[in-house]
């Protein structure tokens, strides 16, 4: 057989032609000449196949990934090598150089292309919410029938600004906006509703309390149809604190911790623990504040009598001796607290 291109008859042939003539005109590799990239100017995520991909990739990787990703290799080629090269970035346009090395029909070849990326610079939903101020959650922050210590404020805040800077590793929405300090507690608006449930339990978890979700509707999706809803969560935390003197099931006992599902309390009559569920908070009555504690003095005992004085009139008031306070000796000052007219010394 010959080549009808060059005449030639003693070359390997590729289908009607010469393997010489074949290579002429073969092409390794197809790169568009111009490849434009759109990239989020805030957080460098970029947009590919209508997704928004990975942030905060630099400028370079971008650009490489953009010239891998539009080359098509022929399928005659094996065993290729591909190097590419940024000459030189101008303003969003970066102008590449790729060589690809390989074999085909037994015969290795080199091919160059001369490209450029173009950067084209957006704003990516996720920033443009961020930079309208967006939110999907208001988490509010209640105490129940007193008002919220300065110091409980304090304390939300840290577990506030603690939760979002965790939650931010997975979550680009875990900020927040806008903290409205309001007379009946603060409202704290974030970015993602998954993260406002997270900062409600987590400060479910520092103060106890019950928490409630009411959502909202604010607008509807023009592309959907569907509704766009806007959550306010409810983090309402106990009357009483650590320490105070509350009243369940007609038992007056100490507060001794308060947590995310249980409060454990001390009953100030027999001395021993429950641990009350979190669910019959509700059930739960404040009936003395812990700075209502008093103090008296022992002026005499017995076996089975300890004679104190009542620090409201000065009289004397015997009471049951206990076996926590055999230790006591006469003088001695002791801790009380009076409820419903009932003196209760405390340990």
């Amino acid at each position: 057989m010959f080549c009808p291109e060059c005449g030639s008859t003693d070359k390997k042939m590729v289908g009607d032609i010469c393997i010489d003539c074949f290579l002429k005109e073969f092409q390794m590799i197809e790169i568009p000449e111009r490849i434009e990239v759109q990239i989020c100017s805030h957080c460098n995520s970029k947009l590919e196949e209508g997704k928004w991909g990975e942030e905060f990739v630099p400028e370079e990787e971008i650009i490489y990934r953009a010239l891998e990703r539009n080359i098509k290799i022929a399928d005659e080629v094996s065993n290729e090598i591909i190097n590419l090269e940024i000459d030189q970035i101008k303003g969003t346009i970066a102008n590449c150089f790729v060589e690809v090395i390989g074999e085909v029909q037994g015969t290795q070849i080199e091919e160059t292309h001369d490209t450029e990326v173009k950067l084209q610079k957006t704003v990516c939903p996720t920033c443009s919410k961020i930079q309208s101020g967006y939110y999907e959650s208001v988490v509010q922050f209640r105490a129940d029938k007193r008002e919220i210590k300065a110091e409980e404020y304090a304390k939300a805040d840290e577990i506030v600004e603690r939760t979002l800077n965790k939650q931010s590793k997975s979550d680009k929405l875990a900020y927040c906006p806008q903290i409205a300090k309001l007379k009946e507690g603060y409202d704290y608006y974030i970015g993602s509703f998954k993260t406002g449930k997270k900062v409600a339990e987590n400060l479910k978890e520092e103060f106890g309390g019950t928490i409630k979700e009411s959502p909202r509707l604010i607008s509807e999706d023009k592309s959907t149809g569907k509704g766009l809803y806007r959550v306010w969560i409810s983090i309402r935390i106990p009357e009483f604190e650590v320490n105070d003197f509350v009243k369940f099931e007609d038992k007056i006992m100490q507060a001794t911790s308060i947590g995310k599902n249980s409060v454990v309390c001390t009953d100030i009559t027999t001395n021993k623990k429950h641990n009350i569920p979190m669910k019959n908070l509700e059930d739960i009555e404040l009936v003395k504040k812990y700075d209502e504690v008093e103090t008296t003095t022992i002026i005499s005992k017995s076996p089975n009598i300890i004679q104190i004085l009542d620090p409201s009139d000065y009289s004397a008031v015997d009471l049951e001796m206990k076996e926590e306070f055999a230790s006591y000796n006469i003088g001695d000052e002791i801790k009380l607290i009076k409820i419903n007219d009932y003196i209760y010394l405390l340990n």
